[in-house]
């Protein structure tokens, strides 16, 4: 065997303090009905939105889709919906 020492509960602390997620996926539906502050204070929570989008992305994302970028968040359009994640939360779409 060899001399590799690794204290496997220092491990195990670790990974429990950087996997510390707040925050909900929240569904909803993107129409122009609900008002951008609604939606900005759910990702300021840490949220994660799954948006039906019922028309124009552009149009219905344009009051909160600047602050979420600003902020550091994402926002990803797929097959008619609109994921809107928090700073720290990254949408991979390296399988598209």
């Amino acid at each position: 065997m060899s001399d590799f020492d690794l204290d496997l509960r220092a491990v195990e602390e670790h990974i429990d303090e950087e996997l510390e997620i707040e925050g909900s996926i929240v569904l909803g539906v993107l129409d122009g009905e609900t008002p951008a502050e609604e939606w900005i204070e759910a990702i300021s929570k840490g949220n994660v939105l799954v948006l039906n989008v019922e028309g124009n992305v552009n149009e219905l994302a344009s009051g909160f889709a600047r602050d979420v970028k600003e902020s550091g968040g994402n926002l990803v359009h797929f097959r008619g919906f609109l994921l809107v994640t928090p700073p720290g939360v990254d949408v991979s779409t390296s399988r598209l």
